[in-house]
Order: C-alpha cells, then structure tokens, then sequence
C-alpha cells in the first residue's frame, strides 16, 4: 500500500517584474560602459561591461525561467517547470565563469604590457555603473533567497556593482599615483570576486540535477524517526530529492506488523509518517508504500 497525497505546487512570489526591470537597467549601463570603455582604453570598464553582457545573457535566463516555473503541471510535465529554475542557475553559473576567465586572461596580459588610460572617464562611468548596480541590488533584495535562480541573478548584479568598485579604485589609484597598472589589478580583483561565488551557484545548481539529498535532510535522521514509531519494524529504500529550490521529495518502503493489513490501521499510520515528515522535516511532497514483515522475503537484495 502506498500514500501519495496530491498536493498543489506552491508557485512562490512572481519574481518576473523585478527581474525584468533590473533586465532594462543591466542593458543600459552595459551599453554606457561599453562606449565608456572605447573613450577612455580602460581595460578595468570594459572588463565590467563584458561582465554585464553575461549579465544580460543571465538575467534573461532569470526571467524566462520565472516566467516557465508559473506554468501548472500537465500530464507530461508533472511538476510543471519548476526545475527550469535550477537550468537557468547553472547556465548564469557557466557564464560567469567564462567571463571571469577571459578577464583574468586580459589582465595578465595588461600588467606584462599596460596601456594609457583616461581616468576621469573612467570615474564618470563607473559611477554611472554603479548607480545602475545599486539600484538592481535594491529591487533584487527581498527576493534573493527565494530559489537558487533569484540567487543568480542577485550575484550577477553584486558582482557588478564589485566591478564597478573595483574601475573607480583603479582610476583613482592612477590618477593619484600614475601606477597604470591598478586598471588590470582592478581587473583581477572582480575574477576573484566573480569566481568563488560561481563556483557555489553551479555546485548547487549541480546538487539538484544529480538529485542528491536535500541540504538539511538527515535521511539517517528521518529513518531513525519513522522506525520509532508504533508497528514499524523497518525503513527501506529511502530516498530525497529535490525538484527544485524549496521542493523537497522523499518516497520510503516502510515494513510494518503484517496485522495493520487486516485491521484498518494502515491509514492512521500513513498520517502519522506523513505529518512526522512534514512537521520534523518540512517535506511535504512524500510517497510512502507499507509493506508486511513477510514480504521481506520478495524484496531486492539491492534495496536500501
């Protein structure tokens, strides 16, 4: 016997107007700063413009996936698009990277050989930046922890109002001391930036898609809790996933005394499994299929 409750997807807040506002903002500082690159041969500007190209690219992914996500379940999509969501984080978490690596390529090449710069163009744009950046850092805010996509799409935005930091210390640096070089270490200050945050975004993109257990799920936990409760002998094939950020999934087989076949009593024990799981563990999407003592014998030797 097994229980597998139909519960509705929550959809979550509608994140689609504030991405696609900090989507217009992102497009027009990315085109000042590359126009401000070409005026002022600031490697530091056009590293961060390049930045927001992949921006761009990202914070699009953002919205479509937030635009998919809302669309309900059908027959041949279950759970609807809610794993888009994680596609889109692990695309923005690939581009990122991409990028960080082709300005830390540049930059090395600028520090062996550094180009003159003009720093008050420099400053004027930076500071168009980052206005632009801050602006899209303030929309994004509340929202940020919402799913792994919005967490993208926040660290897109961080990581630029960063580069933009990063062109004004640099024009700074230079127009005070002539030291040239500070526009490529400006340069290699947002890889190190950029990178490391990266790295987590496609870590638990990748999490996700390889379906492995939950963070915050204990299964050794969950096992131990079930097996205490009354005519349950045993926990096996037990599983968790999740389909998406917040969207927990767990199915177990649970061997119960062979007499709860008989006297009605597997439906109370399905709620009591099934609100332990909720209320200790926060998962509400589970499936869980009792079995008796003696059909032990039926089962795979491979089961967990």
């Amino acid at each position: 016997m097994s229980g597998n409750h139909d519960h509705s997807h929550n959809l979550g807040p509608d994140h689609r107007k504030p991405l696609a506002v900090v989507l217009g903002i992102t497009v027009t500082v990315m085109l000042v700063e590359v126009v401000g690159a070409a005026v002022t041969g600031s490697l530091a500007l056009l590293a961060d413009a390049g930045h927001m190209l992949t921006d761009v690219a990202g914070l699009t992914m953002a919205l479509v996936a937030a635009a998919l996500s809302r669309r309900p379940p059908t027959p041949s999509r279950t759970w609807g698009f809610l794993r888009v969501e994680i596609l889109s984080a692990a695309a923005q978490a690939l581009l990122l990277f991409g990028v960080g690596i082709f300005i830390l390529i540049e930059a090395v090449r600028r520090l062996l050989e550094p180009p003159g710069v003009a720093t008050t163009g420099m400053i004027v744009f930076g500071l168009i930046g980052l206005g632009g950046n801050i602006i899209g850092m303030l929309i994004l805010y509340r929202s940020r922890q919402t799913n792994l996509n919005m967490r993208a799409a926040f660290l897109e935005v961080v990581n630029d109002a960063l580069g933009s930091v990063a062109v004004l210390a640099a024009a700074v640096v230079i127009a005070a001391t002539g030291f040239e070089r500070a526009d490529a270490i400006a340069s290699l200050i947002v890889v190190a930036l950029i990178v490391p945050r990266t790295v987590r975004i496609g870590r638990d993109a990748l999490h996700v898609l390889l379906e492995s257990t939950p963070p915050g799920v204990d299964l050794a936990a969950v096992r131990t809790s079930i097996q205490g409760l009354a005519h349950v002998h045993d926990v096996h094939d037990l599983h968790a996933t999740q389909i998406a950020t917040g969207v927990p999934v767990l199915t177990a087989h649970v061997v119960v005394d062979d007499s709860c076949f008989h006297d009605g009593h597997l439906m109370q024990m399905l709620d009591q499994v099934q609100t332990e799981l909720r209320e200790a563990f926060a998962i509400e999407h589970t499936t869980i299929q009792f079995e008796a003592v003696t059909h032990s014998a039926h089962e795979y030797a491979t089961h967990g």
